[in-house]
């Protein structure tokens, strides 16, 4: 009887910073042809290494097989279904990773209100370039970011010579929204797939924020807004300026091409190790060791596969 192709081991992959950010596809069946997956449509069929790809966005009127998931699963890649217009976002993946390190330091760290706060007020310098922020609430940050969001919005409307009324989202009513909202949301829901699927390949948890809290992708949102400024937002008002026949789709396709040569997954990757394990950074710390270790108390640890048990069996 067959058992299936055997799993890659994780050595084999590619790892996340030398991957392809995401692929979309819509309206179209997507299979499993070996180690690749293929998608077919009335124009023909293509190939996509699993292995070599970050996030895949299925839009509207995809099917899936079983085998595909599987593949998707075993390459650590992630997979975001997203509903019309790029509106509605679900993802879910494998680590990359065998060993818990990162994790471990994200959970310790969040857990502590004097690192989580030291981890937030991180995360705002990072955007801050030059300011000191070793002293301030988070009330203070919100508010100093908050201001930066709106001087970026102004800036980038006189640029452009688009009218900026307001961040509006309405999931519901997608369409409802102004160009540059609509630019913004499909152009930060292909960011979010990416910014997952580097979290998720690093065996860190989506869930666990440090700013954003009580969400299953709060650090997605943490770590995304890192990056928005420069991104997504001068592309949103160069989109709503063009008016081009299909705004979510090229505000995709344009992100695609700005993550194009991988330089922003090695950021990603850095920026994350940077803020849970600053001292290790630049190191590979180790997250392909499938070493499996015994809690014994207070820090320490036993080795995994041994019986501790006074008499033989």
């Amino acid at each position: 009887m067959a058992i299936g192709a055997k799993p890659p081991s994780l050595p084999e992959l590619v790892r996340a910073q030398d991957r392809l950010t995401f692929i979309y596809l819509e309206r179209c069946a997507i299979h499993r042809e070996a180690n690749a997956i293929t998608a077919t449509d009335e124009r023909g069929v293509i190939h996509i290494p699993a292995a070599s790809l970050g996030a895949l966005l299925l839009g509207p009127g995809t099917t899936v097989t079983q085998q595909a998931m599987v593949l998707m699963a075993e390459s650590g890649s992630t997979v975001v279904w997203v509903g019309e217009e790029g509106v509605r976002y679900y993802a879910h993946g494998r680590s990359l990773a065998h060993s818990s390190r990162l994790l471990e330091a994200q959970a310790a760290l969040m857990t502590n209100q004097s690192s989580r706060l030291r981890v937030a007020r991180e995360m705002y310098a990072m955007r801050f370039p030059g300011e000191d922020t070793s002293g301030l609430t988070m009330q203070q940050l919100r508010g100093r970011e908050g201001a930066r969001i709106r001087k970026a919005y102004r800036e980038h409307s006189r640029e452009y010579g688009v009218p900026w009324k307001g961040r509006t989202y309405d999931v519901e009513a997608f369409e409802d929204g102004d160009a540059v909202n609509q630019a913004l949301s499909a152009a930060n829901t292909s960011l979010y797939g990416v910014v997952h699927s580097v979290i998720v390949a690093l065996g860190c948890s989506p869930g666990l924020g440090f700013v954003h809290t009580g969400h299953v992708r709060s650090f997605v949102y943490d770590i995304a807004d890192l990056y928005k400024v420069e991104l997504t937002v001068p592309l949103s008002f160069e989109l709503a300026a063009e008016q081009p026949f299909d705004i979510p789709g090229e505000a995709r396709r344009r992100l695609r091409d700005r993550f194009h040569g991988g330089a922003f997954l090695d950021r990603c990757v850095r920026d994350i190790r940077h803020l849970l394990l600053p001292d290790d950074a630049d190191d590979e710390l180790g997250l392909d060791e499938n070493v499996v270790q015994l809690w014994d108390g207070s820090r320490r640890t036993v080795a995994g596969g041994s019986n501790y048990g006074d008499g033989p069996f």
